[in-house]
């Protein structure tokens, strides 16, 4: 499990001392690995040892027949539900209908469902009384992007577990790892690309390496990887910056129109000008705190000594709700171009030399 330390360290405890509870509940967004942990869970539950004298462990061993077996999804004792297909009563009380047979392979059955936000009121109450109280031998794993759906009564029999979105920095560590393992050249700033793209989510972050890969011919190069993700270069965020900085519509204009040319989009351009303008932010309120490991720190610093605190933050806002604007307006390169104009309007200093 990556990046989820806190569920980890308590299933661990749990494990290592023997307090299970009979039902789990794992929530959060897609790809952070809520069914991850639910075979992990299993397999721990599970696990026979290397010799087949293994108990209830918090490190299943991966090798004996039930962790295979759960890997490959051919153990008979652990059973999954999706109930984004399956969310009727009848698909409910088919499978508590298992409930009352003691494990055939393992030490525990265990019950999965998946997207239990899913099912309906009358599947719930199905399955209230079997999830209150479950035989010993019988653990529910559940999993929901949206626990907020998920009846109280349902909640309140279950340990929930919220796995985070996973840091930009925790999903390039594991990329770089993974692509170590696979012997796979890549950029760092091609990583930090890819990471910054899956928004939280593992599973989104390992497809987009995949795809990457594919349009690279095997390696992962930033500048390749800035084209497949219609990602705006930085050099093209300082010039608007600086000339933003300067008065310089000209220059604003066309930077602008050099965007709709290369075909870049433009929600990242304003995206990634609001996380230019951040940065800005910080080192005029915290000197001390620039970065000095990136590459990047030494224009973000330039940039922030030439443009005034209350500019960088009246920036900042017009950007982030300039990327609202953009499928309002026809075209949205024009909608661009309205946007860093409006900026260029409202420049505080502007107003005062008028004045």
């Amino acid at each position: 499990m990556v990046g989820q330390e806190h569920v980890v360290q308590a299933l661990t405890n749990a494990l290592e001392q023997q307090r299970l509870h009979h039902a789990y509940l794992f929530t959060g967004t897609r790809g952070v690995g809520k069914t991850t942990v639910s075979r992990i869970l299993a397999k721990s539950l599970n696990c026979q040892g290397p010799d087949g004298q293994g108990g209830i462990t918090a490190t299943p061993c991966g090798v004996c027949q039930a962790c295979t077996d759960i890997d490959s999804g051919r153990f008979v004792d652990y059973t999954e539900l999706d109930a984004a297909s399956n969310r009727g009563v009848d698909e409910v009380q088919s499978l508590l209908e298992q409930a009352v047979y003691k494990p055939v392979q393992g030490r525990f059955k265990v019950f999965m469902i998946d997207e239990v936000h899913m099912l309906t009121g009358h599947a719930f109450n199905a399955m209230l009384k079997t999830l209150e109280e479950p035989p010993e031998y019988l653990k529910f794993v559940l999993a929901t992007t949206d626990p907020q759906k998920v009846p109280v009564t349902v909640l309140s029999r279950c340990l929930q577990f919220n796995l985070r979105p996973m840091a930009p920095e925790t999903v390039q560590e594991h990329l770089a790892h993974v692509l170590e393992t696979e012997a796979v050249p890549a950029d760092a700033q091609a990583l930090r690309l890819l990471a910054r793209a899956a928004r939280g989510s593992m599973r989104d972050a390992l497809s987009l390496t995949d795809q990457a890969i594919a349009f690279g011919g095997g390696e992962l190069r930033e500048p390749a990887v800035r084209q497949m993700l219609g990602s705006v270069d930085r050099s093209h965020v300082f010039r608007l910056v600086e000339a933003l900085a300067q008065g310089d519509g000209k220059t604003v204009v066309e930077t602008s129109e050099a965007l709709r040319l290369h075909g870049l989009s433009a929600a990242a351009a304003l995206e990634e000008m609001s996380l230019v303008l951040q940065r800005m932010a910080v080192l005029q309120a915290v000197p001390e705190a620039a970065d000095t490991s990136d590459e990047e720190a030494a224009a973000i610093a330039r940039l922030a000594a030439m443009m005034p605190a209350d500019e960088t933050q009246l920036l900042y806002s017009i950007c982030l709700h300039g990327r609202a604007e953009l499928g309002l307006a026809p075209d949205e390169y024009a909608a661009l171009t309205m946007v860093l104009l409006r900026l260029l309007a409202f420049k505080p200093s502007a107003q005062k030399n008028s004045e």
